[in-house]
């Protein structure tokens, strides 16, 4: 499988946790936190294979948002002490290479052991759960008011979409310094309404 490409619903309530706190997580911490809030599920009967899936996709969208914050922050992900560091340390650069193969490793949804529909699936669920955590609006925004408040027209291809909607949900996410609830949550919005055509063919497969 090439591997599942879309968005991991996990990255924003990530984001929510390490803002929320000063000290160092660790990624059982973590798992914890957004299971109580419903984010998080038993993804494999066998409790060997659920913890793996869990830790994989915890590693997944902390390397996505260690990149999203870049360069403006520090996001450490170590599995006994991940957190973000509003000044960017003298190492980040050498720390950022010397994890290159397990960052890969994390972000290569091949690495899952799961069939494609079985992702598909667990990451649908995980957006229900996220409407409620963030209470988007039940009802779908129109395309093209969607793609206005994307800041793209008609014409913007799926990975124009894709990329617009991590930088916008990353400018307003309400525990940004900077950040606006109202705004994020129009984003969410927009990008539920046009999520579908910008992952277009993420789930395909190759032989």
């Amino acid at each position: 499988m090439e591997g599942a490409k879309g968005d991991n619903p996990l990255i924003w309530p990530l984001l929510t946790l390490l803002k929320s706190s000063r000290q160092s997580w660790k990624v059982h911490h973590l798992a914890s936190e957004l299971q109580t809030k419903g984010l998080m599920h038993n993804l494999d009967p066998m409790p060997e294979k659920d913890l793996f899936k869990r830790n994989f996709l915890l590693m997944n969208a902390l390397y996505e948002l260690q990149d999203m914050l870049m360069p403006r922050q520090w996001l450490q992900v170590k599995a006994m002490e991940i957190q973000i560091f509003r000044v960017i340390p003298a190492n980040a650069d050498i720390a950022h290479i010397r994890d290159g193969a397990l960052r890969e490793y994390y972000l290569d949804w091949s690495n899952y052991d799961a069939s494609v529909n079985v992702v598909r699936e667990m990451l649908e669920s995980f957006w229900s759960s996220y409407q409620q955590f963030i209470g988007v609006n039940a009802q779908l925004m129109h395309k093209g008011h969607a793609l206005k408040v994307f800041e793209l027209d008609e014409t913007a291809t799926d990975k124009e979409i894709r990329k617009q909607w991590r930088k916008l949900a990353l400018k307003w996410h309400p525990d940004r310094d900077d950040g606006d609830a109202e705004r994020f949550r129009e984003v969410c919005e927009a990008w539920q309404t046009l999520r579908d055509r910008a992952l277009g063919g993420a789930y395909q497969t190759n032989a």
